[in-house]
């Protein structure tokens, strides 16, 4: 849900108050900043701004729930802010600083959008924005994923290379570039969703996700955590943790990206039992765009290979 300027969404309390650790967004006080920083800002600025420091306080907040397991936090990242869920896990040391000094600067940003006029920030990019991006509206995106062969099972239309591994192509067309995030349709319709980050925060029934593994800037020797889901069954995931190895420009499909190489290791749960995975993840850091996958597990709804082939103009 996209907001005006000023809102914010409100978390029901009763899931926060049953565990036990529900307060008030008063007791983190903003950290005051003057909105006289921002008086030569354009109002585009602003809002970008604005969308980063939201960001970058919800990133605090997954980690204030993560250490605690209360698992109580349920934000999706946009044009809304949402202090009173996020202090809702009592933020103790640096966390509460670092989200005093973001209430601070968002209030103030807000203060000098006010003072300047600017209209509610628009939930799709402006064209100079949506420029700077590798992936423009219409675009097609081939990926193409392999996986080991079923047993008996015959060679896919996709054949199947010298490892004897089969191949399917599958195609995502983009339909919106939007602040936080990237939407496409797959062929038959499907949405797709990922944010800035990396992290795909839609896709269909059945389809591998990420919701919140990737968080902050993809800088070398930066260490995420978080878990891969395998469709809709809540004991079909991998809790993984990795590591930032390589930062750089990478030419795939044609196109030049800034591209973050991030190493996994972790567990993936099938029931009640585990079995070690390991892999690397390829995002673009402009915009999130998977590169790469590569998940090696003998749980099979997480050994998976997947590549960008080709993007092909609208």
């Amino acid at each position: 849900m996209h907001c005006s300027r000023g809102a914010t969404l409100l978390l029901i309390g009763a899931v926060a108050l049953g565990a036990g650790c529900a307060t008030r967004s008063r007791d983190v006080p903003p950290a005051p900043t003057s909105p006289a920083e921002f008086v030569a800002w354009s109002c585009e600025r602003i809002d970008d701004e604005t969308e980063a420091v939201q960001r970058r306080a919800a990133d605090v907040a997954y980690a204030v729930d993560e250490r605690g397991g209360n698992n109580v936090v349920a934000l999706g990242l946009g044009l809304s802010v949402f202090w009173p869920a996020l202090l809702a896990m009592r933020p103790e040391g640096l966390e509460a600083a670092e989200l005093a000094r973001l209430k601070g600067r968002y209030e103030a940003l807000g203060a000098a959008a006010v003072r300047k006029g600017c209209p509610p920030p628009r939930a799709e990019l402006s064209a100079s924005r949506a420029a700077t991006l590798p992936v423009a509206p219409g675009e097609r995106l081939l990926y193409e994923d392999r996986s080991p062969p079923r047993r008996g099972g015959s060679r896919s239309a996709g054949g199947a290379d010298p490892a004897g591994t089969t191949a399917v192509e599958w195609q995502l067309t983009v339909t919106a570039l939007r602040r936080g995030e990237i939407e496409y349709r797959g062929r038959s319709g499907e949405v797709w969703r990922h944010d800035s980050a990396g992290n795909v925060v839609e896709a269909p029934e059945g389809a591998l996700q990420w919701p919140q593994l990737l968080r902050g800037e993809l800088v070398l020797g930066h260490v995420v955590a978080g878990d891969l889901v395998q469709g809709a069954d809540p004991m079909a995931r991998a809790r993984v943790r990795g590591q930032v190895v390589a930062v750089g420009p990478q030419t795939v499909a044609g196109r030049r990206f800034d591209a973050a190489v991030v190493e996994l290791f972790g567990d993936a749960q099938r029931g009640d039992s585990f079995t070690r995975l390991e892999g690397a993840l390829v995002v673009d850091r402009a915009s999130g765009l998977l590169l790469r996958l590569d998940l090696r597990s003998s749980e099979p709804g997480f050994a998976l290979q997947r590549r960008l082939v080709r993007i092909d103009g609208p």
